[in-house]
Formats: C-alpha cells, sequence, structure tokens
C-alpha cells in the first residue's frame, strides 16, 4: 500500500482500532487479517480495543450476517452495519465500544501513576 510509511504515525499512541469491510468481497476478508496483525498484534492492542465492522452497502445480498472469520479475527468483537435498515444499532455499538476503550486507557493511567508513586 502506498500508504504504509504512514502507519507509524497513524499507530502512535493509538488506543484503539475500527477495521471497516465489505463482507461481500472475498479479497477483504484477507485484507482485514493483515490490518489486523499490523495495526493490533504489533502494537499490541488488546482484542477488546479492536472492533470489526462489517458493512453492507444498501441492496446487497445480506446472506453474510452469518459471517464466520478465521483465528484470531473471530476473537474480536464483530458487528454488521447497514445503515438504511438499522442505524440507531450501529451507533449503540460505537458508543459500548468508545466506553471501553476509555475504560482500558484510564485504568492503564491509573496502573502508571501507581507505578510512579510507589
Amino acid at each position: 500500500s502506498r500508504f504504509e510509511t504512514c502507519w507509524p504515525a497513524l499507530m502512535k499512541d493509538s488506543h484503539g482500532v475500527i477495521i471497516v469491510f465489505n463482507p461481500e468481497l472475498p479479497s477483504h476478508l484477507k485484507e482485514i487479517e493483515m490490518w489486523f496483525s499490523c495495526f493490533v498484534q504489533q502494537q499490541p492492542l488488546l482484542d477488546s480495543q479492536c472492533l470489526l465492522v462489517a458493512h453492507h452497502k444498501p441492496g446487497s445480498a445480506g446472506d453474510t450476517e452469518n459471517l464466520s472469520l478465521a483465528y484470531p479475527l473471530n476473537k474480536l468483537k464483530l458487528i454488521h452495519s447497514n445503515l438504511e435498515e438499522d442505524p440507531e444499532d450501529v451507533r449503540m455499538e460505537f458508543m459500548k465500544y468508545f466506553k471501553s476503550i476509555i475504560t482500558i486507557m484510564n485504568e492503564t493511567r491509573e496502573r502508571e501513576e501507581m507505578s510512579i508513586i510507589s
């Protein structure tokens, strides 16, 4: 990818990674493994800091709802977004994800502060 030189800057101090993909494109299913490896495993971030979003375009087949991903992607939180049918559901899932990231950030900061004190 021509943006690979920018990746270290993008990754620096990141607390979460959201990977959006089209579940109807087999090439995307291969690519998300690479994105996960580069942006999550190499940092390293926890699985809970990564969210997979299978985005369904309007009028798409929709038979990809029961998507089965291979390890290690199958350990990640996966949501299906279909903004025509259920935008509120997607919004709720994003809020839950952001809350979990904030919790992780707070716990990390508290641990760092405690290690400075002790």
